[in-house]
């Protein structure tokens, strides 16, 4: 068979598998999921300081740990140049360093690993290609308080790429210009402004269309400069010339990378860009100048108005000016644009039009964030896969991060839409540099490094199979948040334009923690997806590929005339409108007209008369869920009470797929009641692949009732389909047991073997107090033949919950547990499985026999203790150097932490 052939049918083979045609395919491809659901981690490279030999070396072990691709990530240098020590930085875009990246796509590809590519160093976009006519603009506001005999006053001073927009008089109070007394001043000459007589005003107000001079965040060595204007196409065209088309000219055609990304937008005070006015104009219909003070001040009832048409505005040309120009530079190079879609300049939820696949991060999954921002996207724009930044600053600092870290949090991700992990990350590390090696400022280390990676392969499967599960069929959310475009351009300020966090305090911590308790998911939507991609099908809200049976409305005040016809038209078709703390009583923008004010106010008082039984308010966001629940049965309300819990569902042909997720620290015995079609209910364990029949407490027409037990942070997968289920009586255990915590035999690293009479933590000792590795624990015991033939486990013991200590960033776990922080065991000199979440215990039926048996635990945690007992490295001569491009986060908390098996260790008979 040609290798040609044979590419195909794999081709075939991961085109089924990437979407399961029946059950049966599904379970397969659950058990033995295809590679390119792997997880991948962001590789960072410092300087870039890179070798192709230890290039190549890092790829395999991560390939080896279950990983399945690299985003390329240059940043900056940790150490400066020096031929004695093989240190040698890069420049950007030097001949050196494309040869490291064509270097990194060709061993990828022979590994069959995914390589992407950040289309920059550091972020945002810009650097020594970037000059300062082409870097991000701002509109920049400046204030002198006169007096009566103030007759003029010199212009600030101004550079070649920045223009006086407008000079103004007024009387203020703080930040309020009173009513009427806003007068333009346009007697300019000799660099000076000269005022009327008489003037009756007390400061003069000064607008200038200027530049932010905002630098790029952590660059690489010849990266260093401004951050790109990414309101200007011409600008933004310069820069895929000479970065981008720089970086790709290292690549051959049939190998370039797989996307480009483009990290979070922190173009930070990017409010305003050359021809601004004149676009203005043009989009909103009247001239902005006489109104320029009321994006940095209060000068009464228009302001609002006037800064949702400037925010408008901002995202429109972002949508024009960056997100076309990228996506069809992609097409060009034959390579996707991945992108973290929101943030400064303010784009929407639907500038993700423009994106190839929308990129997510962050745990906050109960608010208007990152994560659930993408993969709403993706599912209206109908991209089946949604890749997230994941574990950004877990359980910091760097090493800190455990393997039920990674979990806990990925987890929370899945619940978010999430299907692509992306880690945060891997540092590129030389190998003359001591243990345990580089790392990033804001990130964990989730490498070799760190002595807990002997569990990633099976850690690593886990992800991998949870990730490949919520790729299939449709995610069937059934409600559909209306975003605030409208109201937080209204809140727009000077310098102050992030959409995506404007409306996470408009929306609240509230009402999303109603809807997910009393059994529902959400996707976000706004004003430019519903009346672009919007549609009304029966009772069902269609935005591009997904279906929605409710819409809920978060205290809007404004809206859109356009987008409330919508509704009403939804809600003529039967479908479901909930309306928290307010009512839209504004059509926004300064054109709006008195007509259209009074047709808003029309319908919304009709929507909202009391008659229809499907359309509600209520005046607080904690009652939106028991409203619902009113109208329409929960997809998967949990009791007593699903306060710490999420799910997701998804939809094929002939299974409904539930992810179900404990995301505390406490063990709970819930009862979930799913709104399911399937006969035959099964549970799915993602850490291992295997299923069994579930409990099924009650099963009718509409709802099935199922009983399920849940670890600290564990989850389950719940399966419903017409399949025959072959009931599994559950083990439980009879009572015997056989103690193991006693006369053990221990290996730290290569020291000689010590004895343990009695299971200890390692820092209780000072010779292993600052011990990071590999320590092996080893024993004999005996069984009776009667013993041998029981089914047994291995069962290390309860973890305990531990006291919520709040994170500076990021998010931890909280608990103590028996093993800390991995293990993996074998016995009888065959490997039994590994430890590294709860429940603590294995099923070892099968590996035992009568008489002695030989019971081997590899335990490794850390490389936190091994840097307790060392200094931390000192960057005085780097910065001096190169300047101050980062600060060590958090070094307060490196220090010894509990390692070892510290739990009860037994094996309990179970039948």
């Amino acid at each position: 068979m040609t290798k040609k052939i044979i590419a195909v049918l794999l081709v075939l083979v991961f085109s089924n598998l990437a979407n399961a045609a029946s059950i049966d395919d599904l379970q397969k491809g659950f058990q033995m999921p295809p590679d390119d659901a792997r997880i991948m981690m962001r590789w960072w490279w410092f300087g870039p300081s890179v070798t192709k030999a230890e290039l190549e070396r890092e790829l395999r072990v991560m390939k080896d740990g279950g990983i399945g691709g690299v985003e390329v990530q240059p940043v900056y240098p940790l150490l400066p140049d020096d031929e004695k020590a093989g240190i040698k930085n890069l420049p950007y875009l030097s001949d050196e360093f494309l040869e490291m990246l064509r270097f990194t796509a060709d061993k990828s590809k022979e590994l069959g690993m995914r390589m992407d590519l950040t289309l920059g160093s550091g972020w945002s976009f810009g650097g020594a290609k970037t000059p300062l006519s082409e870097a991000a603009g701002q509109i920049r506001f400046e204030r002198v308080k006169i007096d009566k005999n103030t007759k003029r006053i010199p212009l600030p001073a101004m550079i070649y790429a920045e223009r006086l927009h407008g000079v103004f008089l007024a009387k203020t109070n703080a930040n309020t210009i009173e009513e009427g007394s806003l007068q333009e001043l346009t007697d300019i000459r000799d660099d000076n402004v000269f005022l009327p007589e008489n003037a009756d005003g007390n400061e003069v107000l000064f607008f200038i269309g200027g530049k932010s001079g905002m630098q790029v965040k952590r660059p690489s060595v010849g990266s260093e400069g401004y951050v790109l204007n990414h309101l200007d196409k011409p600008s933004v065209e310069s820069y895929l010339k000479n970065t981008g088309d720089r970086l790709y000219s290292a690549f051959e055609k049939n190998n370039v990378p797989y996307s480009f990304f483009c990290d979070s937008l922190e173009v930070y005070q990017q409010d305003w860009t050359n021809g601004f006015l004149e676009e203005f104009q043009k989009r909103r219909g009247y001239d902005l100048k006489p109104y320029l003070p009321a994006l940095a001040m209060d000068m009464g009832k228009q302001t609002a108005e006037i800064r949702y048409d400037w925010g408008r505005t901002l995202t429109e040309l972002f949508n024009e000016n960056f997100m076309i120009p990228m996506q069809d530079w992609g097409k060009k190079n034959k390579t996707k644009f991945r992108i973290q879609g929101y943030g400064i300049p303010p784009a929407a939820i639907s500038s993700n039009k423009w994106a190839d696949i929308s990129d997510g991060e962050g745990a906050q999954w109960k608010v208007v964030r990152a994560a659930r921002w993408a993969s709403s996207a993706n599912h209206v724009y109908g991209r089946n896969v949604t890749s997230s930044e994941t574990w950004t600053w877990l359980h910091s600092p760097a090493f800190r991060a455990a393997p039920l870290d990674l979990k806990a949090e990925a987890d929370i991700h899945f619940l978010q839409g999430i299907n692509q992990l992306i880690g945060h990350g891997w540092a590129y590390t030389p190998p003359q540099i001591e243990y345990p090696g580089w790392r990033f400022y804001a990130a964990g280390e989730y490498s070799e490094r760190n002595p807990w990676y002997i569990v990633m392969p099976d850690l690593a499967k886990y992800l991998q199979r949870m990730s490949w599960l919520m790729r299939q069929g449709k995610q069937k959310n059934d409600v559909a948040l209306y975003l605030p475009n409208a109201d937080a351009y209204a809140h727009f300020s000077a310098a102050k334009v992030h959409l995506i966090d404007v409306e996470k305090e408009l929306v609240g911590e509230k009402i999303m923690p109603s809807l997910f308790e009393s059994g529902y998911n959400l996707d976000f939507f706004d004003d430019g997806m519903l009346n672009s991609v919007g549609k009304v099908e029966k009772d069902n809200l269609i935005l591009g590929a997904s279906k929605y049976k409710a819409i809920v409305l978060p205290g809007i005040e404004r809206m859109p005339l356009e987008s409330l016809r919508k509704l009403d038209e939804f809600v003529k078709a039967g479908g479901i409108v909930l309306a928290t703390r307010k009512l839209p009583s504004i059509v926004p923008g300064m054109k709006a007209t008195e007509a259209e004010q009074s047709e808003l106010k029309s319908i919304v008082a009709r929507l909202f008369d009391g008659k229809n039984p499907k359309v509600k308010f209520v005046r607080t966001d904690e009652e939106a869920g028991t409203a619902l629940k009113k109208i329409l049965v929960p997809d998967a309300e949990i009791s007593p009470d699903g306060k710490d819990f999420g799910f997701v569902h998804r939809q094929t042909e002939d299974a409904d797929i539930y992810f179900v997720a404990n995301t505390s620290n406490v063990k709970k015995t819930v009862e979930i009641s799913f709104r399911s079609f399937g006969k035959n209910a099964e549970v799915w364990n993602a850490v291992d692949g295997k299923s069994t029949a579930a409990r099924i407490k009650n099963w009718n027409k509409d709802v099935t009732t199922i009983a399920l037990n849940f670890e600290p942070y564990q989850s389950h997968v719940v399966i419903f389909s017409n399949k025959n289920v072959k009931i599994v009586e559950s083990k439980k255990e009879t009572g015997e047991t056989v103690d193991l915590n006693s006369d053990w035999q221990v290996t730290f690293g290569k020291n000689a073997p010590v004895s343990m009479n009695k299971l200890t933590d390692w820092i209780s000792t000072e010779d292993t107090k600052y011990f990071s590795g590999t320590a092996v624990y080893e024993k004999t015991f005996n069984l009776s033949p009667s013993q041998s033939k029981t089914s047994m486990k291995l069962d290390f013991g309860e973890a305990v919950s531990l006291n919520f200590e709040p994170q500076k960033n990021g998010m931890a776990t909280y608990l103590d547990a028996p093993v800390k922080e991995a293990a993996v065991i074998y016995i009888n000199g065959k490997r039994v499985g590994s430890l590294w979440s709860p429940p603590y215990n294995l099923d070892v039926s099968g590996f035992l026999k009568a008489g002695e048996n030989k019971l081997k635990i590899e335990v490794a945690n850390t490389a936190m203790n091994y840097m307790a007992g060392r200094s931390l490295p000192n960057y005085r001569l780097l910065n001096l150097r190169y300047g101050e491009r980062f600060q060590p986060q958090e070094m307060e908390k490196v220090m010894p932490y509990p390692s070892g098996i510290t739990g009860n260790m037994r094996l309990i008979s179970i039948k």
